[in-house]
């Protein structure tokens, strides 16, 4: 697995964009509405609804990976 970034979004339960750590991070999270919400990597217990196919596909794509999570570690 690599080594994501996680933001939270503010405001709404669950919201989550990873981010590469070697990637820059999109302008959309700099604009005060997210919050750093911690780094996933091997030896980090991930959200329960992160699913690593699909990151990789929409990291590929987009440069980072938004997702839902009912994981309560990771909710606002």
């Amino acid at each position: 697995m690599r080594s994501y970034n996680l933001f939270r979004l503010k405001g709404v339960d669950g919201l989550c964009c990873a981010v590469p750590e070697a990637s820059t991070v999109p302008p959309f999270i700099g604009a005060g509405r997210w919050t750093f919400g911690g780094k996933l990597d091997g030896q980090s217990r991930q959200p329960l609804d992160f699913d690593d196919r699909a990151a990789d596909t929409a990291v590929r794509f987009n440069g980072f990976y938004l997702f839902q999570t009912v994981d309560r570690r990771f909710l606002t």
